[in-house]
């Protein structure tokens, strides 16, 4: 597998991208690096930027369709023992329930 080279950047100043980036919580970012989060997500389209924090992380995507996607195939999803929990950081995080 070819290595992928997004950027980290996912917090970009224009309006029109936050509904193409989606917020991942509940994630053990002790265990699960920026790799894995751009393998599991790549599958719903264009990575652009994926940014991994401590219990969270970003990915941005080309699309607001792709993000939507992504939230809608990967929410609930068990990665390193933990279900993950998908949004739009345009939406209130309460949207999706995490156990």
């Amino acid at each position: 597998m070819d290595k992928m080279t997004t950027s980290n950047v996912t917090n970009k100043n224009d309006p029109r991208s936050l509904n193409s980036r989606v917020f991942i919580g509940n994630l053990n970012t002790a265990i699960v690096k920026k790799t894995d989060i751009e393998v599991i997500f790549a599958k719903y389209g264009k990575i652009v930027g994926c940014s991994v924090h401590k219990g969270y992380a970003f990915v941005q995507y080309m699309s607001e369709r792709n993000a939507r996607a992504a939230v809608a195939g990967e929410n609930a999803r068990i990665i390193a023992g933990q279900p993950l929990g998908e949004s739009f950081p345009s939406f209130p995080y309460a949207v999706f329930t995490i156990s």
